[in-house]
């Protein structure tokens, strides 16, 4: 810091002198003059009657960089597992082709794996005008360092404005890995997009615990990053025999730092909780977890998928994969079955896309009410068996 003196207002009125606690001023023909012995200690801003004494830092900030304007196209990033693109990615391209229609730009994906022409094929044929393919063994399976890598040289070569991942397990972990390379801004589980006057892309999502929504922009840097839960958007329609390029890029040394030791499938029963069209799922409304077995038998004779809400993975009565809300899992199947769920806003950001949600609880005025297709009031553990008895009875 140092002080300054805007001459204009200075009145010459010797105030400044007498307040130095140093004798560090000496009033000259012109203003004030700092000698030394000055500290910095502000008395002399503080005295001065016409503001004309000042702090400021040494050197000026610099101006913040403007992004670069030949970065402009929409790019997804294509995850797959086992050579099946996951849902999220067709849901990506749905709302990346309207960014790039609204920017008059093109919509790529970024497909890194081995062997996988026939997804760069499914990727034009759902919207896709450019697939950029990283092919190589290494890049088989996923792994942070190696895609990391691997994404950060293409966006370096090809320099799109927009990079959206899909918010699972992995596109968490590689999307701040690659935005801190790149020095660019990163916002997670978007909800909604849009474009300012300008073309900023508008990233819409859930904060202060879903209580209020946030629209964030990164204006100097590019790409402009974000993830998407699956099941926010909507897929596009396949377009069997759609043409668009596809480009071999040319692989960085892929240098790994980590060393895998061992991959281990999570062993669940029933269908994905994220896929899945009917979805069961307990809240502590429940009472204990020896209740819990209510919501997987009435899962298991529905041929549904297990949920739960945060209060009952807290309480360890079932595992985090089974959360639903906003610190857990996005659902919207055909069915949601919600049994002891009161209805926090977390909770409901998680699954509200449902077509149909029947909602369970003894509390007539719980906010899962004003959700719900249909409700039923009452005692979960009376009428989930009840609901057990005549699905069985139904199918015998």
């Amino acid at each position: 810091m140092e002080i300054r003196l805007q001459a204009d207002n200075c009145t010459i009125c010797g105030a400044c002198e007498e307040a130095c606690p140093y004798d560090a001023i000496t009033m000259g023909a012109g203003g004030p003059e700092f000698s030394e012995e000055c500290t910095i200690c502000g008395a002399c801003v503080e005295a001065c009657p016409t503001e004309a004494i000042y702090t400021a830092g040494k050197e000026e900030a610099s101006p913040r960089p403007e992004p670069d304007d030949g970065a402009a196209d929409v790019w997804v990033f294509a995850e797959q597992k086992d050579g099946k693109l996951l849902d999220v990615v067709l849901e990506l391209l749905g709302e990346g082709r309207k960014l790039a229609s609204q920017l008059g730009a093109s919509l790529a994906c970024l497909l890194l794996g081995d062997d996988l022409d026939h997804l760069a094929e499914e990727l034009i044929e759902f919207g896709a005008d450019r697939v950029y393919v990283g092919s190589a063994p290494e890049l088989k399976d996923y792994r942070d360092d190696l895609y990391a890598q691997v994404m950060v040289h293409a966006v370096k070569q090809y320099r799109p404005g927009i990079l959206l991942i899909g918010g699972t397990a992995n596109g968490r972990s590689l999307a701040p890995r690659a935005a801190a390379e790149l020095k660019t801004g990163l916002t997670a589980d978007c909800t909604g997009f849009a474009l300012d006057e300008d073309g900023n892309l508008l990233q819409t999502r859930p904060a202060f615990g879903g209580n209020l929504m946030a629209t964030i922009r990164c204006p100097h840097h590019r790409p402009q990053m974000a993830t998407v839960r699956p099941k926010v958007f909507q897929q596009p329609v396949r377009q069997p025999g759609r043409q668009g390029q596809t480009v071999a890029l040319e692989l960085p040394p892929l240098v790994p730092w980590q060393r895998i030791l061992e991959v281990v499938d999570e062993k669940g029963t029933g269908p994905n909780l994220a896929e899945a069209d009917i979805v069961v799922a307990g809240g502590r409304g429940l009472g204990s977890p020896e209740n819990f077995c209510l919501i997987e038998e009435l899962a298991s004779v529905l041929g549904a998928a297990v949920g739960a809400s945060r209060s009952v993975v807290d309480a360890g009565w079932v595992s985090y994969p089974h959360q639903v809300g906003q610190t857990g899992r996005t659902v919207a199947p055909k069915i949601y079955i919600a049994c002891g769920i009161s209805g926090a806003v977390q909770h409901i950001v998680g699954m509200q896309s449902s077509d149909i949600i029947v909602a369970i609880n003894s509390d007539p005025d719980a906010p899962i009410f004003s959700i719900a297709t249909y409700g039923i009031v009452g005692k979960v553990e009376e009428i989930v068996p009840a609901l057990i008895q005549e699905i069985k009875g139904s199918s015998s």
